[in-house]
């Protein structure tokens, strides 16, 4: 006779149907709910959004402590490299420029180490903008703010006033934004042989009137059937007034600031020659400044 296995079945059977029972409990009756979830828990495009706040932020403040503190929450290796990156993508999503410029200023901020500290007592953040009629300061995108290390230790009255005063203080290179109305001018213009380089660039350093290099200028690329835009101060390992933009061979390209200013005509790739005969792509430097 064969032996009975109408037990063994039963078991199986039984454990099956808990584990579908409990499955579909937890997912669809009573889902779990995640409430007030740490930053690092997010979902990446969350991720994203969070570092664009903090640098809206950044923008508004000039806090560059709260800025470090609030990207900590997120745990990341290496946050100037994670938010210069975030820059890079959102410019090439074509999300608004605000966005591109409060990314890319905050990038290059972390990248210099510019750290505020409360042992310099004449320590100050510097605006050429004035309060508006309703005691609020505007945007200072694009208005000349140089950020400073601020003052927390002395009362709230003090800092108010020392944060809005044109007393100048020795400090650590500011991030420079241009004058309003002041057109850049084409300093130099240059083919570069770097065989180290071989890619075909456009590479550009733009710098206000003190000659401090400007992060976040955007550029206007255009050929005959196509155009593009890109920022300075995305890889502040090379500078932070520098942005470069890929040539393809035998198409003449044109370049502008978004904002105005000299155009440069007739730009294609041109080859260099290496001492072995050997020949490679060379960059063209271009270098705008503000008179």
């Amino acid at each position: 006779m064969k032996p009975d296995r109408k037990g063994s079945w039963y078991l199986l059977t039984g454990a099956v149907l808990g584990v579908a029972m409990g499955l579909i409990y937890s997912w669809v009756i009573s889902p779990v709910k995640y409430v007030d979830a740490p930053p690092y828990a997010l979902r990446a495009d969350y991720k994203e959004e969070y570092r664009a706040l903090v640098a809206a932020a950044y923008m508004y403040s000039g806090d560059l402590v709260r800025a470090r503190d609030r990207l900590k929450q997120l745990k990341d290796d290496n946050p100037a490299q994670n938010v210069a990156m975030q820059a890079q993508r959102a410019l090439a999503a074509g999300h608004p420029e605000a966005e591109v410029r409060a990314l890319s200023l905050l990038a290059t901020a972390l990248s210099q180490g510019v750290t505020p500290t409360s042992s310099d007592p004449s320590s100050t953040l510097e605006s050429t903008s004035s309060p508006d009629a309703a005691g609020s300061f505007p945007n200072p995108v694009g208005m000349g703010v140089q950020i400073k290390p601020p003052v927390s230790a002395t009362p709230p009255d003090t800092q108010l006033t020392q944060a809005f005063s044109n007393t100048p203080e020795p400090s650590t290179p500011a991030i420079s934004t241009p004058t309003i109305g002041a057109p850049f001018v084409l300093q130099d213009n240059t083919l570069v042989c770097n065989i180290n380089q071989p890619d075909p660039l456009i590479q550009v350093e733009i710098e206000d009137a003190a000659g401090q290099p400007i992060p976040g200028m955007e550029l206007v690329v255009t050929w005959a059937d196509g155009e593009d835009h890109f920022f300075t101060g995305l890889q502040p390992e090379l500078g932070v007034g520098y942005g470069d933009f890929l040539m393809t061979p035998n198409i003449v390209y044109f370049v502008s600031l978004a904002k105005g200013g000299q155009q440069v005509n007739d730009l294609t790739a041109t080859q260099c020659v290496a001492d072995d005969g050997t020949h490679y792509w060379g960059s063209w430097m271009l270098t705008f400044v503000q008179p």
